[in-house]
């Protein structure tokens, strides 16, 4: 960046200071015009004549105002206006104070709309054009009248279209910005549009596939006995339709998955098989864990099994990280009916974030789940200290019947 454009940029940055830098250059040229006889004998001449005090002030005064141009442009132009005046009925020699007025209406035509600054354009030229030909010391033709007419003319329009240019601009960087923000939200939403078609491809890979090898299998089962060799066959078909089944699962999910994601575990889903690791994970982390189970050895299905585990889980998580220091907790896994009651209690005090004051998404997540798999979760706060949480799972899922489609 040039010295002229980080002079430029300091500038802008403080526009009083740039008034005042302005103000102080229209004064320059106000006192050095002042010195000029436009009418000699070869021209204009510098040092044939010399402003009056009373000039002399009134300039100082239109220089003053300017300084204040950008916060009140209208009372600028006003003053400067009958500084102006006074200098084009009084002044002889007459001083360019004009010059002040003719920069104040350029301020206003810059930052006011069209109309207001063709109103206070006209204005202004009429009333200093009248005055200086009606009631000044020079003839009504005299070249400085013309020029307080064409110059205040000049500086409306010079305004104007400068007011124009910058709502030009804005208006263009506003349309860019507007169609950048359409594009993106173009992108997201064909984004949404291609991952719910890949969901309904899924859905449809599933339920074919998965009501295939339900048919095998049914077959299989019925002829075991007495067709075993069409019975082979049967399971053949079933291990086939579940390897296309996995091989277009994971060709569609394949394009769900980002650059950066990692790859899909190919251990063993956890369960309550691993409920003595996960304690002892705790207790060795310094929560003291007491588990007791009353489930005689139930086999759950594979999601409701890790929904209890994930429930367990992130009960115990919670407790660590809320309960205090001193909590121990208890883990209960109780077959009632056709159900496995799964309990997590701690006696902590707790502290003001809570699992249930706090920003995370535990208990929703856990609600989710067990609801997922078609059971019930509560969790509060029990009387007396510490908290409860409390699923009730099925011990089977809840699917259609055979003959059902998907």
């Amino acid at each position: 960046m040039s010295t002229l454009q980080r002079t430029r940029c300091r500038l802008r940055a403080h526009p009083f200071a740039l008034d005042a830098v302005l103000a102080a250059g229209v004064l320059a040229c106000m006192l050095s015009a002042s010195f000029v006889d436009p009418h000699g004998g070869n021209g204009a001449t510098w040092g044939a004549r010399a402003p009056g005090a009373l000039s002399l002030t009134l300039m100082g005064l239109a220089a003053a105002a300017l300084v204040f141009r950008r916060r009140a442009p209208m009372a600028v132009l006003a003053a400067t206006g009958a500084v102006s005046l006074v200098e084009l009925v009084t002044g002889d020699p007459r001083a360019p104070v004009a010059m002040s007025a003719v920069v104040a209406l350029y301020t206003v035509a810059s930052t006011k709309d069209r109309p207001t600054t063709w109103r206070v354009g006209v204005l202004t030229m009429t009333v200093l054009t009248a005055s200086a030909m009606l009631a000044g010391p020079l003839p009504w033709y005299a070249q400085e009248n013309l020029g307080v007419f064409a110059w205040t003319g000049m500086a409306a329009a010079a305004g104007d279209a400068v007011r124009s240019r910058r709502a030009f601009v804005h208006a263009i960087r506003e349309r860019a910005e507007r169609a950048e923000r359409t594009r993106e939200e173009e992108a997201r939403r064909r984004v949404a549009e291609e991952r719910l078609r890949i969901a309904r491809d899924l859905h449809d890979v599933v339920a074919h596939h998965i009501a295939l090898v339900n048919v095998q299998a049914g077959v299989a089962a019925h002829v075991m006995d007495k067709r075993p060799d069409q019975a082979k066959e049967a399971l053949a078909h079933v291990r086939e339709a579940s390897r296309s089944a996995l091989n277009e699962l994971r060709a569609t999910v394949g394009l769900l998955r980002q650059s950066g994601d990692p790859e899909a575990p190919t251990e063993p889903a956890p369960g309550l098989h691993r409920l003595d690791e996960l304690a002892d994970t705790f207790r060795n982390a310094g929560l003291p864990v007491e588990v007791a189970r009353a489930d005689h050895g139930t086999t759950l299905p594979a999601a409701v099994d890790l929904a209890a585990y994930r429930v367990i889980q992130e009960a115990l998580t919670n407790v660590q990280k809320h309960a205090g220091a001193g909590a121990k907790a208890e883990v209960s896994v109780v077959r009632v009916g056709l159900n496995v009651e799964v309990t997590v209690l701690d006696n902590g005090a707790g502290t003001d974030q809570g699992p249930e004051n706090g920003g995370g998404h535990g208990l929703l997540g856990m609600r989710e789940r067990v609801t997922a798999v078609g059971g019930t979760c509560t969790a509060g706060r029990r009387y007396g200290g510490g908290f409860r949480v409390h699923a009730i799972l099925p011990v089977k899922n809840r699917t259609t019947a055979p003959e059902e489609t998907v």
